[in-house]
């Protein structure tokens, strides 16, 4: 039920966006949105609380977003709230941004290497992603785990391609279990 509550309400928020021409301005204000309530949980709880009245509810959307968020988001926050759907307003956001996303064909990776690694290196990396998919800019997230030894690890959506070190050991040592030795 959840899913089908973020994908109209996230579908809605698009199709308004699009119809305004302010899909670059809503993508960056609910991007910011989401950042500031996954900062501050107290908003999420007061929403969600039950024995704060819908009136109160709303006021609250308004004198936190009215003025710094386009009128049409404010809104739309506050439809949310009349119609009881404020507990699922982190998925709703969730699932509008990547739509965006999708729609502007921005790939999100993760990078993993054993080592920091430079800012050209980073560059190349993308610039190779760019190349060998159909997204035509990414967000770039890089960490380092020592564990790996050496070469990286890039995932982009539910694709990975692992060409660590680590990896590599692991599939031969599993080769080398895997050999019967016969003796003549």
């Amino acid at each position: 039920m959840a899913k089908l509550i973020e994908k109209t309400y996230g579908d809605a928020l698009f199709e308004l966006a699009m119809e305004k021409g302010s899909l670059d301005s809503y993508f960056s204000q609910c991007k910011d949105i989401l950042q500031a309530i996954l900062d501050n949980e107290e908003l999420l709880k007061l929403l969600s609380h039950p024995k704060i009245t819908k009136e109160e509810k709303v006021k609250v959307i308004e004198d936190v977003f009215a003025g710094r968020v386009d009128d049409d988001i404010t809104g739309f926050f506050v439809l949310i709230v009349k119609k009881d759907r404020q507990t699922e307003l982190l998925q709703i956001l969730e699932y509008f941004i990547d739509k965006v996303k999708d729609y502007k064909k921005i790939g999100v990776a993760y990078v993993t290497t054993a080592v920091e690694i430079g800012e050209s290196t980073k560059k190349s990396i993308e610039d190779k992603l760019k190349a060998t998919t159909d997204y035509v800019a990414f967000e770039m997230n890089y960490s380092v785990d020592k564990s790996i030894i050496g070469g990286m690890i890039i995932r982009i959506g539910d694709r990975v391609v692992d060409s660590s070190i680590k990896s590599k050991l692991e599939s031969m040592a599993d080769g080398l279990y895997k050999v019967h030795l016969t003796t003549m």
